[in-house]
């Protein structure tokens, strides 16, 4: 890693007051993914200091925000009471040392160059994955808000707060929305957060604060080795809920990197940003904090706030720690509802519009991705799964177009003599259109396939070749193949040799 002064100083006024806005963003989630993996506020809250403070300085990517993230906590469900069936406590240790082995595979897969395998991410899906980010985030409000009619267990405000809570969510997002008409000087969430906080406490409004969502701790984090027994069966129970925070993890940073060097034009290192991210997580968990990756609406919004360089990533996570030592009677005090007026921005600042105005222009198979990434995603509140699920579809739909790149033209050259004409590519997708091309009822003495234009991928195209020559002969046909060039021949020869020795029985015919 070098030193580079550009990274670290560009507009220090910007960086450090975008620094701290996104610093009470980080507050809620941190505490909420927290209670998502069933473990004290305090772990979440050390976590969103610890990755954002260590990745400022080792990361790939200038600006970018890391925190605990509800991608990864909810991986970590399952693991905390696996644990705590153990024994008592021995959830959250397990927890720890999970985010110490997913560091250690971060690692590795940063030098095996992980990320070069996220060019076949297409961008419908990358699309789908902010938007369901965005509504994630959306619905993550409505508790608060009184408005969650799914889960009406989880509204967090009684009937007689509503019009306080609206009016105080509406004033937020009037003061950050109209106030850069005026001056852009000061981060408009900052200035709102501290005029409705401050009204909410002169007018004495009931109002759910932070203070509603857990405690906030009162010390540093204290370095410590998880007390877990250090055994294979340790291995057996934390290994693939690390494997699976590692993967996720990186897939959602990527992804991040990707959104964010489009807005700031600019390029960062994703193998570097690999390996930072598994020191973040080694960092994190040795103190006492959960596992994260980087967050897609805090990020957005810290360049959107002028964020640059490291100094707004470390400010960040210096200004978390200073609010909940520091100032924790006044942060406690911050109403629930401004900081819902926050996390809406960050919503909207976090979708991808285009991909939703553009959906009469662009190819109804890349709607069709974007839109099912869009749709599991919500429905699992799993960004993995919806992930997956958009590539899955992509290469289906992508696999059904280039299977018609293959082309069969037949003709007689005499009345005996039948030639066919093969262009494009030969693999286990085309194979149904190569055969189709045949007529292998129809018998003549010699029949000829021209090859010079084609090429065999995969043992499903030398198959099918196999089984159109092997049909014809067995009409009577003589059959020659032309101009296979020496790639395709090599792999006939190899795997055509092998499935004669299977007891298929007959040569293939003269390859030329």
């Amino acid at each position: 890693m070098t030193f580079s002064l550009k990274e670290w100083w560009g507009l220090p006024h910007r960086d450090i007051l975008s620094g701290l806005v996104v610093a009470f963003a980080m507050i809620p989630e941190a505490i909420a993914f927290s209670g998502i993996a069933g473990v004290d506020p305090s772990v979440g809250l050390f976590g969103a200091f610890l990755l954002a403070v260590t990745l400022a300085v080792v990361g790939g990517r200038t600006a970018m925000i890391t925190s605990a993230t509800g991608s990864t906590a909810l991986l970590m469900t399952g693991l905390v009471q696996q644990g705590d069936a153990l024994g008592a406590g021995l959830g959250l240790q397990y927890l720890l040392a999970a985010g110490l082995l997913t560091g250690v595979l971060q690692i590795a897969w940063g030098y095996l160059q992980l990320a070069q395998q996220m060019r076949f991410v297409p961008q419908p899906v990358m699309a789908g994955f902010v938007n369901a980010l965005a509504i994630l985030i959306l619905l993550a409000q409505l508790p608060q808000l009184g408005l969650d009619v799914v889960h009406p267990e989880a509204v967090a405000v009684q009937a007689d707060q509503l019009p306080a809570v609206w009016g105080v969510t509406g004033l937020t997002l009037l003061i950050i929305y109209l106030l850069p008409r005026l001056t852009k000087a000061v981060p408009s969430a900052l200035i709102a957060i501290l005029i409705t906080t401050g009204l909410s406490i002169s007018l004495g409004l009931d109002l759910p604060t932070v203070s509603s969502l857990g405690s906030l701790p009162s010390g540093l984090p204290r370095f410590g080795l998880p007390q877990v027994p250090f055994s294979l069966d340790t291995l057996g129970v934390i290994l693939p809920t690390a494997l699976a925070i590692s993967l996720v993890g990186l897939m959602e940073t990527f992804l991040t990197q990707d959104i964010l060097d489009d807005l700031t034009d600019e390029s960062s290192h994703k193998n570097t940003e690999a390996r930072g991210q598994g020191i973040g997580n080694i960092v994190s968990s040795l103190f006492g904090g959960m596992a994260g990756c980087a967050l897609v609406g805090q990020s957005v919004m810290n360049v959107g706030y002028g964020g640059r360089t490291r100094l707004s990533t470390l400010t960040s996570g210096l200004s978390l720690l200073a609010m909940i030592l520091l100032a924790r009677g006044w942060v406690n005090q911050i109403p629930m509802a401004t900081l819902v007026g926050v996390m809406i921005m960050i919503a909207i600042n976090t979708a991808n519009f285009g991909s939703i105005t553009g959906i009469g222009k662009i190819p109804r198979s890349d709607t069709a991705v974007m839109l099912l990434t869009v749709g599991i995603t919500v429905l699992t509140h799993n960004l993995a799964i919806g992930l997956l699920a958009g590539v899955a579809l992509a290469a289906i739909l992508f696999s059904r177009k280039v299977a018609k790149v293959i082309a069969v033209d037949s003709r007689l050259e005499a009345p005996d003599h039948r030639l066919y004409t093969v262009r494009g590519q030969l693999f286990f997708v085309s194979s149904i259109y190569f055969r189709a091309g045949f007529e292998v009822h129809e018998h003549p003495a010699r029949v000829t396939i021209d090859m010079a234009e084609a090429h065999i991928w995969d043992q499903s195209g030398v198959t099918v070749l196999d089984q159109v020559i092997r049909r014809l002969k067995l009409g009577g046909s003589a059959v020659e193949v032309i101009n296979l060039n020496r790639e395709s021949t090599n792999l006939f020869a190899r795997i055509g040799v092998a499935q004669e020795a299977g007891g298929r029985g007959g040569e293939p015919g003269p390859l030329h």
